[in-house]
């Protein structure tokens, strides 16, 4: 079993609706008993308790009078680690409050005995290396030397990045500002208390010291992830803090020791409004008129309306979808998977990636890892995991590899050369795939034209709430919506567009009027309603 990047919709506590990020393919709840944690017969378990917030000083009084002991708690992602007579467990599964329970012990792969293989991992980052032929570039053979994405930067813009095994080596993340509600807590600030934005980090720019063929990689090893966390441990974050982490990638994308190239955005809104009216496809646009090649991830709504989330609807970004390549590195049997956003038939996926139980890096103690860790992880530190979310960062870095075989190239033609290379589907959905699978040896071969896209250009005057749609923040029965920022500010839409054109949409350390970053929030709260130890709704993290 693995995760699911915003595969299905979920519930989460007091029936707060969540489109996770990270949601299993089934609920890790179900009838507890003796013996059904992984087998075990001896005298007690450690276990990961999900828990109404509520219900959590009862849930724990109740771990005591089974026998048990609390080990941990864990109050930001409403969880707890606790150890409990086997013969207990069936009884606390039932007690009131307590959301779902599982075995914190780490998965291997089955048949797994002598360490994790990448080789026999049909869905391990080195066969994807394969499967997308970036293997080529790394070892010099398409392009007559070594490409690995050096001296290219990527912008993700995310929840954040922990420093795990793969993402820890010298200068290989460099933190840009921390915009999410965890930015005033000193022990979160920039960490991934979410497991999303390792993830993608690690699947862009991961790389192991170790240089075995087990040793982790990501699509471009040497290039360099910045960092910009907007989303807190439930993934939450809202539009504004979004737009204005475009805003700071694009006026900081070449300060002094910076070089974005590329930027990841594995999120969308179900926007409400027309690419050429919305702040947020306009903010998405002007990044790339700037030069950075903006990859977002279609969406993972296969079976609704197939129109792509907010900001993939512009059609001047590089909208990936996910493919499933079966196992196999050859493309004649590969299909689109369910979930992935397929198309309204105006605007479809510009190209596919794979997106299937892909092989990621774990963050421990994450709120995916304590609510999925035991269907997800194994090896002790990967994540298995599928999404369009997954699929665009392989395709952000097969971009960073293209910019630093031919640093000329902008981003009409990176996306045009993707384009041509990618290799058609023959029983895969033609509307879903777009121009096919990106084969980056065959993108790094092709001659680059001086074609430009011509779309019409977003304008960004429509409404900040008609780009959040559905997707807005609640707490304390207090809903973010009309047309103002998580300061609770007034947003005005053509005054914004007009800054984020002429690269003065930050100003020192303010944005919008206020100071967001670190802990210098000038402002906590919008309509009298505090941020602080609140429970968040609703987030898009494909």
């Amino acid at each position: 079993m693995d995760l699911t990047c915003g595969g299905t919709r979920r519930r989460a506590a007091k029936g707060l609706a969540v489109v996770a990020a990270l949601a299993l393919t089934a609920p890790l709840t179900g009838t507890v008993g003796q013996g059904e944690f992984g087998g075990a017969t001896g005298p007690d378990l450690q276990l990961v308790l999900r828990i109404d917030s509520a219900a959590m000083g009862s849930v724990l009084d109740r771990v005591h009078s089974l026998g048990g002991t609390v080990e941990r708690r864990l109050d930001g992602i409403e969880a707890a680690v606790v150890r409990l007579p086997v013969a207990a467990a069936g009884a606390l599964r039932s007690t009131a409050g307590v959301l779902g329970m599982s075995e914190n012990a780490p998965v291997k792969l089955q048949g797994q005995t002598g360490g994790y293989d990448a080789g026999t991992d049909p869905n391990s980052m080195l066969n994807v290396a394969y499967a997308t032929k970036v293997n080529l570039l790394w070892d010099g053979v398409t392009t007559g030397s070594p490409v690995t994405g050096a001296g290219i930067d990527v912008a993700l813009i995310d929840s954040g990045v922990t420093p795990v095994e793969g993402l820890s080596g010298p200068g290989k993340v460099l933190n840009g500002p921390d915009l999410s509600f965890e930015s005033q807590n000193g022990s979160t600030r920039y960490l991934d208390t979410f497991g999303h934005g390792t993830f993608m980090a690690g699947i862009i720019a991961g790389k192991d010291a170790d240089e075995g063929t087990s040793a982790y990689r990501g699509m471009a090893p040497d290039s360099r992830v910045i960092s910009l966390k907007v989303a807190d441990a439930r993934g939450n974050t809202d539009v504004s803090q979004v737009i204005a982490a475009i805003d700071w990638v694009v006026q900081h994308r070449a300060d002094p020791g910076m070089n974005i190239r590329v930027l990841n955005l594995s999120f969308g809104t179900p926007s409400l409004q027309a690419y050429t009216l919305d702040p947020l496809s306009y903010a998405a646009e002007t990044a790339w008129r700037k030069g950075i090649v903006v990859v977002v991830s279609v969406g993972n709504d296969g079976t609704g309306t197939g129109k792509l989330l907010n900001p993939a609807q512009d059609p001047y970004v590089l909208a990936v979808g996910a493919d499933d390549t079966k196992g196999t590195r050859t493309v004649t049997d590969d299909v689109i998977p369910a979930f992935s956003t397929r198309g309204d038939g105006v605007r479809n996926p510009d190209l596919v990636a794979p997106g299937v139980s892909l092989q990621g890096l774990r963050v421990p103690g994450s709120y995916a890892d304590v609510t999925y860790g035991s269907t997800a992880a194994f090896d002790g530190r990967f994540f298995r995991g599928s999404g369009t979310s997954q699929a665009a960062a392989v395709v952000s870095g097969a971009a960073a590899l293209l910019l630093q075989h031919r640093p000329g190239l902008t981003p009409d033609q990176v996306k045009a050369l993707l384009r041509a290379g990618a290799k058609g589907l023959p029983a895969a959905d033609q509307q879903a795939q777009g121009a096919g699978v990106i084969n980056v040896d065959l993108a790094a071969k092709t001659a680059p034209t001086a074609t430009r896209q011509s779309f019409p250009t977003s304008t960004g005057t429509g409404t900040l709430d008609g780009a959040r749609g559905s997707a807005k923040l609640v707490k304390d029965g207090v809903v973010l919506s009309g047309e103002k920022d998580i300061m609770g500010n007034a947003y005005v839409t053509g005054t914004r567009a007009l800054q984020e054109a002429t690269g003065t949409s930050w100003v020192g350390g303010l944005w919008n009027g206020s100071s967001w970053a670190g802990s210098s929030w000038a402002g906590s709260s919008w309509a009298g309603s505090s941020w602080a130890g609140g429970v968040w709704a609703s987030a898009l993290w494909r």
